[in-house]
């Protein structure tokens, strides 16, 4: 029987190694360049596409518009073409759109965000010549009948509108874009309960819209999963039907700049408590307005934990741990030409209340340099990796390519969005904290308006 000392002694000589080259392996995969994240990029018929052709059996598809309701011309317009995806065409029922699916094993998706509408399907790698030719009948060949928005497309769209009123977390995110921007990214995600879309929402109005939106100048086609050529060729089979421009009998597609404001809104709610305190963020980096270090001031500032049984390096973490009942989260939403730092507390009022505190108090001593130099690379790593991980993902990068080739005919450059994070100086963030406490704070509160403060008792100016 082999003595325990002599197995222990061997076990640690065979052991020390591997540890001794574990640190250099890391290092290694953090700094890898992100090869396989990029697009290749395209243009048949003035339509641009990009594809990233990943190794595997299923591929995912999208068609991403600038239809969002930044970009609608009548209220529940960008819902409503929504809606309309994947209905009755002039050359399909959507029974037979939603049965051929089925029998191919796919996935049908449509959503929009506050800038892009986007349609897209899943489903196995040999079928990509159907679905780009359906994603195709459904831009150009949508019947907009009567009987389909009445009983189907605003049916659906009241029900949503249910659904907000007890989502206090909806209400204040859609108040925060209002303050900040009044019109265009201001404009709510989905169209309130006191809207009259029956006013605007005709079926007639709806099919000009659809137009204007899937005019060629204003989408692109993504792939993953998808060889260049193939989707380059299918592309210039199926989207000549496609207008080249707009139709001139019908209002234009605005793109006005998006301005900043800032201020205040309190909304009464006995459903739930939020509060979001808002800054002028950081853009999207095709758009020519990204500012690095705002992504590393949102990491920083944080609130939430990634890290199981820690509450996570982030300053509002440690700052409000006394506040058990109250979640506290960071985040930059970034638009084409702007963009919203947000810190959302949700939860207890008078826990809100003394988050809210915080907030102000840590933003003051980011400003005056009280902060840890450890502190600014754990944030600028978490921001550095957030990123990639976005860029990884590909719902996200399906949306964030196609809204670039839009917007300035080029995807997103990870690897030049990462090199940015990482170039970021602590004098970088301080004076980013300053910038933000000096200029007009937007402040949305929504719940029992007794406890929860306003921004002047904080110490913001709006």
């Amino acid at each position: 029987m082999i003595p325990r000392a002599t197995f222990a002694q061997a076990a640690r000589r065979t052991l020390r190694p591997q540890c001794s080259q574990t640190p250099n392996n890391r290092r290694t995969l953090a700094s890898a360049k992100s090869a396989g994240y990029s697009y290749e990029t395209g243009e048949v018929n003035g339509i641009k596409f990009a594809s990233r052709d990943i190794p595997g059996p299923t591929t995912q598809l999208a068609l991403v518009a600038r239809a969002g309701t930044r970009f609608q011309v009548f209220p529940g317009f960008a819902e409503g073409l929504e809606k309309f995806a994947f209905k009755s065409t002039h050359k399909r029922s959507s029974l037979r759109i939603t049965r051929e699916s089925e029998l191919l094993g796919a996935e049908l998706f449509a959503y929009h965000s506050r800038e892009n509408l986007v349609i897209g399907a899943k489903f196995l790698r040999d079928d990509l010549p159907y679905f780009t030719e359906l994603l195709a009948e459904v831009i150009s060949k949508t019947r907009f009948t009567r009987h389909e928005l009445h009983e189907e497309v605003i049916r659906v769209i009241k029900l949503n509108q249910k659904s907000i009123l007890a989502n206090t977390d909806q209400m204040a995110l859609n108040s925060a874009h209002s303050v900040a921007f009044h019109r265009g990214l201001g404009t709510a995600l989905h169209p309130t309960s006191s809207v009259p879309i029956t006013q605007y929402l005709h079926e007639q109005e709806l099919a000009m819209f659809s137009q204007a939106a899937y005019a060629k100048p204003n989408f692109a086609i993504v792939a993953n999963g998808a060889s260049h050529d193939e989707l380059e060729k299918w592309v210039g089979e199926f989207y000549n039907d496609s207008p080249a421009t707009p139709p001139k009998d019908f209002p234009a597609i605005e793109t006005k700049p998006s301005k900043y404001y800032g201020g205040e809104e309190r909304i009464a709610h006995d459903g739930g408590n939020n509060m979001i305190i808002a800054f002028p963020g950081s853009g999207a980096y095709t758009g020519g307005h990204y500012k690095p270090e705002i992504a590393v001031l949102s990491s920083l500032l944080g609130g939430q934990s990634y890290i199981k049984w820690s509450p996570g390096f982030s300053l509002l973490a440690r700052a409000c741990r006394a506040q058990t009942q109250a979640h506290v989260s960071t985040r930059n939403l970034s638009y084409s030409d702007a963009g919203l730092l947000t810190i959302s507390m949700e939860g207890k009022a008078s826990h809100i209340r003394d988050a809210s505190q915080a907030v102000v108090e840590i933003l003051k001593a980011i400003s005056g340099g009280d902060i840890e130099k450890d502190d600014i690379q754990k944030a600028i790593a978490k921001a550095k990796f957030r990123t990639l991980e976005a860029g990884q993902n590909i719902g996200t990068g399906l949306e964030l390519t196609g809204a670039g080739l839009v917007q300035s005919g080029k995807p997103s450059n990870l690897d030049g969005i990462a090199e940015a994070i990482e170039g970021v100086t602590e004098d970088a963030v301080k004076k980013a904290a300053r910038s933000l406490l000096e200029g007009k704070a937007t402040v949305s509160t929504v719940g029992d308006l007794f406890v929860l403060p306003f921004a002047e008792e904080i110490g913001l100016n709006v």
